[in-house]
């Protein structure tokens, strides 16, 4: 039975403050959430896949490591780099308004062909992963001219909101801050490809395989979780505002917090001083994003603060809030975990698991926000507002367990007997890895059904 929409509901009145964006700029936030909704979709099938390959008992019933390595690198790819661009995409065109449309339509055009390609790359004959940091990849030219085109259309879609907010005359609000920070943002993910760059006009002859690939999007992969963290706060002032609450302290005081969330990316250019593969320039971009990353602790902690400020919450308010919630336990979660990394051991997929999570239910937050705004209201409310809750337990239940195991000596990037579990709490961890994995996956279906059940409704583009 469907719901009462948002807009017939008490209190909803709070979910309007984000106002509909004009037809051109809604057709392209459509477009970059359905995108986001594609890739998750395909991850999802491959994450429980991946999940039951590595739980003990059931992984002699899937296939064996070469394919965990090929659903892996299609699987990181899909609901990290393509649901992350998509993300980002749909607030830079929601906020860039109607002169970037043409822009945005080019852009989102590159992304879908990019993620159809690397989609499709397993079945051409890309078989050969390489499990490389950041974006691990498989050694064909279809799934290379995939990741192209999709950073391509990231490229675009950046710019040209950079251009439109530095054309655009500025105030002080809340919303202008907003428009800031997304402008750091888009200068981040811009710094971000550049680093890919020189780092491939650097690389030395002798680099190949994972050890190539490494070295290409170690400096940009660094840089590019800048950008994530200050769009997943940006999604955060979102989720608040529209949940009955407000971030406390003025506009100038947002402002500066978000200058200094991305202020360590000063020393990027120092950093690419240094050889590419030097060990000045690997262990100073560690470093950037293990201390330069801190710079966000004073934001994230006035979104905390700023959490109890709400009255009661109508039924279209709760999926909001608990979005929020969870994003910002498992975001704080992965940071944390992030300290504790010794040696390559599950901690390492425990700590970025937990911050890649937080920003995932940050943008499934913005788009139940969205929808409504953009013609395609919510019909399953009460399924929306568990779903965060279910997706972030099954996820804490995640990278608990690989924290644990990985605090055990299990190593990273292993499947099936190759884990060499041998003692107790390395078999009683994992598996309940496994729950945990299988929890989230439901939590990720619920989204989708969520989702693609508004999606599937139709209704005329606000004009």
């Amino acid at each position: 039975m469907n719901q009462p929409e948002p807009r017939d509901l008490p209190g909803s009145h709070a979910v309007e403050a984000v106002r509909a964006p004009d037809g051109a700029p809604a057709r392209t936030v459509l477009a970059w959430i359905w995108l986001g909704v594609y890739a998750l979709l395909a991850a999802g099938m491959l994450a429980l896949l991946l999940a039951l390959s590595r739980t003990p008992f059931i992984h002699d019933m899937v296939p064996g490591s070469q394919w965990f390595r090929v659903a892996l690198v299609a699987h990181v790819d899909l609901s990290v780099l393509v649901w992350f661009i998509a993300g980002a995409g749909m607030l830079w065109s929601l906020h860039g308004g109607s002169a970037a449309r043409t822009a945005s339509r080019v852009a989102i055009a590159f992304a879908v062909i990019g993620t159809v390609m690397i989609s499709v790359a397993p079945f051409v004959g890309a078989g050969r992963p390489l499990m490389n940091n950041y974006v691990p990849v498989l050694e064909h030219p279809w799934f290379y001219a995939g990741l192209a085109a999709v950073a391509t259309g990231l490229v675009i879609q950046a710019a040209s909101y950079l251009l439109v907010f530095l054309r655009r005359a500025h105030s002080r609000d809340e919303d202008e801050v907003i428009s800031y920070a997304l402008g750091l943002a888009a200068l981040s993910a811009l710094l971000a490809v550049a680093c890919v760059g020189i780092s491939y006009r650097g690389m030395p002859a002798s680099a190949s395989g994972e050890y190539y690939f490494d070295l290409l999007f170690w400096g940009g992969g660094h840089v590019l979780q800048f950008t994530h963290t200050i769009l997943m706060l940006v999604a955060s002032m979102m989720l608040l505002r529209a949940s009955g609450s407000r971030l406390r302290g003025g506009p100038r005081l947002q402002a500066a917090l978000f200058t200094l969330t991305v202020l360590p990316l000063a020393a990027v250019p120092w950093i690419n001083g240094f050889p590419v593969s030097s060990v000045e320039h690997i262990v100073n971009f560690t470093s950037l994003m293990r201390y330069g990353g801190m710079a966000c602790i004073p934001l994230l902690l006035l979104v905390i603060a700023s959490l109890g400020r709400h009255g009661p919450l109508a039924p279209a308010q709760l999926p909001l809030r608990g979005a929020l919630i969870c994003a910002i336990s498992l975001f704080a979660g992965g940071g944390i975990m992030g300290f504790m990394i010794r040696g390559s051991n599950t901690v390492i997929p425990a700590h970025y698991h937990g911050s890649i999570v937080g920003v995932t239910l940050a943008y499934m937050g913005v788009v139940y926000l969205l929808l409504p705004r953009l013609g395609r209201p919510l019909t399953m409310l009460r399924t929306a507002h568990w779903q965060p809750y279910v997706y972030g337990v099954g996820q804490v239940m995640h990278i608990t367990a690989l924290a644990w195991t990985g605090g055990h000596g299990v190593q990273r990037k292993t499947a099936g007997a190759a884990q060499g579990l041998h003692s107790a709490q390395e078999i009683i961890g994992m598996g309940l890895m496994g729950l945990g994995g299988m929890i989230a996956v439901i939590g990720g279906v619920m989204f989708l059904v969520v989702v693609l059940a508004a999606l599937r409704r139709g209704g005329p583009v606000p004009r």
